[in-house]
């Protein structure tokens, strides 16, 4: 199979992903999540005439001039509305969020008033409507406010809440399994003998769909004998995964078992290897209703096909329409030899730029299995295939990534 450009295989990936369907949530549990439907208003906010102020609900006709001298006939404060009427030349005493009464239309702010008994002295004059929110000056009734595919912000969610919903439709979150293979595979914690390795792909992987708000099914890591590596991934069907991602062993060599697993399970295979560095030896296809992604062992590969792949993958399933990460404008901070005919995903360090766009240093060596230039990155350097050499100060574009 040839290598497949980037943009190819993202279209690939997404082409069959569409968003999973709805389920209702309370709101504290909606942060993030995308509506499967518009909400509308359940209520008007206000949903009365209401003072913004501390004051005295007033007829502005009576305090047109000052200074006025009205009768205080009553109080009204948030949630104790006042049941008389406020008639000519009085005055009710009214706190902020309290409803207008009957007959005023106006209120006067504390600070332009004195107290003399029951009586209150207006000392400036106030214009008709003055300090009062109106009915529905939020929103009315029906109005719908939040549209369906719209991710709840922190904000979205106090205005739910105004709204009168208790609970929200919205997408399912997508279910991740993640599988490694490899007898050379030992956990953090251990004592690796000869030959072996200590597994650090997954964490990665991991916490970027967390961040992503999935459910994980961590399948840990699988040994390089077959029928282990069926059985993993028949435990990740088993346990309803929207996705599967595998580490390792998606080759063709003689202990790369996954394809030979996934082959066997009725993978229906849409591509494997990309013309992208790292990561070239990825896959992707779909068996039954599970996405599957591939991701080479080495651990940059593994983290950059996450980041390119996996993310925009989950997002869809989520109902988000902002998928991929968008590359912004850089200039590069050293010299770049010409590509050859893979798009480079270059770790690289960014520093304010004096007079525009930050600048990108790339890390001199890019070699996938070191980890101490990939945590010490801000962002990735795209290098188009066939770029020719740059020299610093060039503009490019880049991928950030999460600080």
């Amino acid at each position: 199979m040839a290598l497949l450009p980037v943009a190819e295989a993202l279209a690939l990936v997404l082409k069959e992903a569409a968003p999973l369907p709805a389920e209702r949530v309370p709101l504290e549990q909606a942060h993030g999540r995308v509506l499967a439907e518009s909400l509308a208003a359940l209520r008007t906010q206000p949903p009365a005439d209401v003072s913004a102020m501390d004051g005295y609900a007033v007829r502005a006709m009576d305090v047109a001039q000052a200074p006025a001298t009205l009768t205080v006939v009553g109080e009204v404060a948030a949630g104790r509305p006042f049941a008389g009427t406020v008639g000519a030349e009085e005055a009710a005493r009214i706190f902020t969020g309290g409803v207008m009464p009957a007959g005023a239309d106006t209120v006067v702010i504390q600070e332009h008033t004195r107290r003399e008994a029951a009586a209150v002295v207006v000392e400036k004059p106030t214009g008709k409507g003055r300090n009062v929110r109106p009915q529905g000056l939020d929103f009315a009734a029906g109005a719908e406010l939040l549209p369906q595919g719209h991710r709840l912000t922190d904000r979205d969610l106090a205005l739910a809440a105004a709204m009168n919903h208790a609970s929200v439709p919205v997408h399912r979150r997508p279910k991740v399994a993640v599988l490694a293979t490899g007898d050379e595979l030992v956990m953090p914690g251990s004592h690796p003998g000869p030959g072996e390795i200590v597994y650090s792909n997954g964490y990665a992987t991991i916490a970027l769909a967390r961040g992503e708000r999935c459910d994980i099914v961590d399948l840990g890591i699988a040994p390089d004998r077959l029928a282990e590596t069926v059985a993993a991934v028949r435990r990740a069907r088993e346990s309803g995964a929207d996705i599967l991602v595998t580490s390792g062993g998606a080759s063709v060599g003689e202990y790369d078992l996954v394809q030979k697993a996934l082959a066997g399970e009725g993978l229906a295979l849409s591509f494997w290897k990309i013309a992208m560095r790292p990561g070239r030896p990825m896959l992707h296809g779909r068996l039954g209703g599970m996405h599957v992604l591939g991701l080479p062992g080495n651990p940059v590969s593994a983290y950059v096909c996450s980041f390119l792949f996996l993310v925009p993958l989950i997002r869809r399933l989520a109902g988000r329409r902002d998928l991929a990460h968008p590359p912004e404008p850089a200039v590069l901070g050293c010299d770049l030899p010409e590509n050859d005919e893979r798009a480079d995903y270059l770790r690289a360090t960014l520093k304010e730029g004096p007079d525009g766009p930050p600048v990108a240093t790339p890390h001199p060596v890019q070699d996938s299995s070191m980890l101490t230039p990939l945590a010490r990155a801000d962002c990735l350097v795209i290098r188009e295939p066939h770029a020719p050499a740059a020299p610093a100060g060039s503009p490019c574009a880049i991928l950030k990534l999460a600080l």
